[in-house]
């Protein structure tokens, strides 16, 4: 593990909105990449200059084109409205400069598909923490394996709900919550699943449902919209099952991989086996130390999807991983869940 002091060499990066989230999330895992904070733009330039005071960060602008021309720059790091990170990103590759931006990617699938029109050889990553987390990381490596894979279905659980008139919503641009946090347990369930063939929505009538997602590779996955669970208590889950096993994720901070145990049914008499090659095996972060692993920048995936774009840049590679690609492919699932009204919605 490096800190940004450590690194022989670094990026020259400008951070691209100092808010809230930027200012909690973002600025904070910057102590841990190889890059130098060169300048930030905001269009609250009083506060962008009260946080380069901070940071030491000589350089603040209120649009971007400025910036440009003045500041020599390798990459922005986005963190604005999704109404803007189309037109934003865009402006940045035109320019000639990497960007990472937080997720949602924009408002539709097709702004998606006007970025990768303009990235020519840039290396543009979307921030779905959910799948760069470790926790999504040690689920595709399980199931990489012959022991337990292939993967057969998913179960996800996550408290919302998608709205109904989705036509309408889309047509006029509507910002819901199926697209800000919506995302989350989508692309999570994509990193594992791969591309989608199809999506089917089936809503209670007090809120909630379920939404079917079919994927190209025969996987089956079951997103349960726990509409009514408290947001503010530990109802996220994911269940993964595959070759005489399953595997959990608990609230992104506990991964378990339930093994299974041989019995006779007739006449077993204790639950428990005689040796430790059976049972669950459960990893979770050391809580009661200073350690980093325990940290929410490490343990929900910022630092790993903000290390994975500064590499790409290094390395001179393209983005695979949280890719313009992969995002076009979450938006298209997004739209498909508005759309489908109990339909089945093929995706292309």
């Amino acid at each position: 593990m490096s800190y940004q002091r450590d690194f022989d060499k670094r990026l020259n990066v400008a951070i691209v909105g100092v808010g809230s989230h930027g200012y909690r999330n973002v600025l904070p895992t910057m102590t841990f990449l190889p890059v130098k904070l060169q300048s930030f733009c905001d269009v609250n330039i009083d506060r962008a200059k009260a946080t380069a005071q901070q940071y030491g960060v000589e350089t603040c602008y209120d649009n971007m084109a400025e910036m440009f021309r003045n500041e020599d720059l390798d990459a922005i790091f986005l963190c604005v409205p999704p109404r803007l990170h189309p037109e934003l990103t865009c402006e940045a590759l035109d320019a000639g400069v990497h960007v990472w931006l937080e997720k949602p990617p924009g408002m539709f699938a097709h702004e998606v598909e006007e970025m990768i029109r303009h990235r020519n050889d840039k290396i543009v990553v979307v921030g779905f923490k959910k799948a760069f987390m470790p926790a999504t990381e040690k689920i595709v490596e399980i199931f990489d394996t012959d022991d337990y894979g292939p993967l057969r279905t998913m179960l996800g659980v996550y408290p919302m709900t998608i709205p109904s008139n989705g036509e309408r919503i889309i047509r006029e641009g509507e910002h819901t919550n199926w697209l800000q946090n919506g995302v989350h347990p989508l692309s999570l369930l994509l990193a594992i699943g791969g591309k989608v063939s199809s999506v089917t929505v089936h809503r209670s009538k007090h809120g909630g449902g379920v939404c079917i997602i079919e994927f190209a590779n025969g996987v089956l996955a079951n997103f349960h919209l726990a509409d009514g669970a408290r947001h503010g208590q530990p109802s996220e889950l994911y269940q993964f099952f595959g070759n005489g096993c399953h595997a959990e994720i608990r609230n992104g901070t506990q991964v378990l991989l339930q093994r299974g145990m041989n019995y006779d049914y007739s006449g077993s008499t204790s639950f428990l086996n005689e040796g430790f090659d059976s049972g669950a095996i459960v990893w979770e972060p050391q809580f009661s130390l200073g350690t980093l692993e325990n940290k929410g920048l490490f343990i929900q995936g910022f630092y790993q999807e903000m290390q994975y774009f500064c590499d790409c840049i290094l390395e001179g590679k393209q983005a695979e991983k949280g890719s313009l690609e992969f995002a076009l492919e979450v938006m298209k699932v997004y739209e498909a869940g508005l759309l489908s009204e109990g339909d089945k919605v093929l995706i292309s």
